[in-house]
């Protein structure tokens, strides 16, 4: 069905839509190119919400030479009216002969309508093309839109035997400087990144990117069912943080309020921060992809509320002993035919440890 041309176009497509890897969210990471006559014309990524889409951009820097082009996309055109006009009247007033898209658009505004428009007014049009590339490249984008909640990533860093911390709490360094900065990678690409009260209280963290250039910087949100975060908490004191509650009094409330906090207050369930509509309520106000960064106790509510998707686990070639602390509270099954499934998806040396990524058996996308 595809040439080797068309596999080439698309992977150049993709690799467009990466530069957008830290600042498209909430919308996708989309890239296109344009070619006529076998002559890349035009090429596009798209930046930021709000800005020009990848398709446009592309049609811009290829002018008339677009007409009877063939346009490869990562992410099938849009066909509504949202911040920007939709990209498929765009591609139909340019005059295209084809459009190979990587993949279905599963915002319910578009879902194959953008295909369809195209098809109607007499475009050779397919998709499917390095879908699975474009899927890993938008997978919060894809996973909010048919879920209605971000695609949340747990990471952890431990020893070889599965430790955190020394029994005193004691953490740094377990992992090496490599692979703190690779952590750093994933902060910039997160919407948001997510700890708990335990981690604010022991560490008192910024949970900020530094050394990775980006336009934009995640959100930061604490899970503090009582509001016991202190105001002059490092974190508090950079703009962009999210304090998820369910109890708190007014004088709390005020001092976190004037510190600089957004204060979010959600329901409990037995007795702590529903996680469950904790989510539900990030993936309404747009946030694609979180980045857990947490102890041993909010880390096993995710896991056990169904919520967590991918874990990043940083592994460094050292023992802590049996007395140092795991990374999970989990309950143990009452046999083996009830153990949790993850799928290993990639393995890879940072520095001199380990990073596995593996995605938690049902939530795969």
């Amino acid at each position: 069905m595809w040439t080797a041309d068309d596999y080439r176009h698309m992977a150049d497509a993709l690799r467009l839509a990466e530069l957008g890897l830290y600042s498209t969210t909430p919308n996708p990471r989309v890239g296109c190119v344009v070619v006529n006559d076998g002559i890349v014309v035009g090429t596009g990524w798209h930046r930021r919400a709000g800005a020009a889409h990848a398709e446009v951009l592309a049609l811009r820097e290829a002018g008339a030479r677009a007409r009877n082009a063939t346009v490869y996309v990562t992410l099938e055109p849009c066909s509504h009216f949202g911040r920007t006009p939709p990209c498929a009247d765009a591609l139909i007033a340019a005059g295209v002969k084809r459009v190979v898209a990587a993949m279905q658009d599963p915002n319910p505004c578009v879902a194959g309508q953008g295909l369809a428009r195209l098809q109607a007014a007499g475009l050779d049009v397919s998709w499917g093309l390095l879908e699975e590339q474009s899927t890993r490249l938008n997978i919060g984008f894809i996973q909010r839109m048919q879920r209605g909640r971000p695609w949340l990533r747990i990471k952890t860093a431990s020893s070889l035997d599965g430790k955190i911390a020394l029994a005193n709490g004691e953490s740094k360094w377990i992992t090496g400087e490599a692979a703190r900065r690779d952590v750093h990678r994933w902060r910039a690409r997160s919407c948001a990144i997510m700890t708990g009260i335990g981690t604010i209280l022991a560490d008192n963290p910024q949970l900020t990117v530094r050394d990775i250039e980006t336009s934009r910087h995640p959100l930061r949100i604490i899970v503090d069912t009582r509001l016991q975060t202190p105001a002059d908490a490092r974190i508090v004191q950079i703009p962009g943080v999210i304090i998820a509650h369910a109890y708190g009094d007014s004088e709390r409330q005020q001092q976190l309020t004037e510190a600089g906090a957004e204060l979010l207050q959600v329901p409990a369930r037995e007795g702590r921060v529903d996680l469950v509509a904790l989510m539900t309520i990030l993936g309404q106000r747009g946030i694609n992809e979180i980045l857990t960064e947490a102890g041993a106790g909010l880390n096993t509510g995710l896991i056990e509320a169904g919520l967590a998707d991918e874990w990043l686990m940083y592994l460094a070639p050292n023992l802590l002993g049996v007395a140092a602390l795991g990374l999970f509270k989990l309950a143990a099954p009452e046999t083996m035919a009830q153990k949790r499934e993850l799928n290993i998806v990639d393995v890879r040396h940072i520095g001199p440890d380990l990073r596995i990524t593996a995605h938690f058996s049902r939530n795969n996308l």
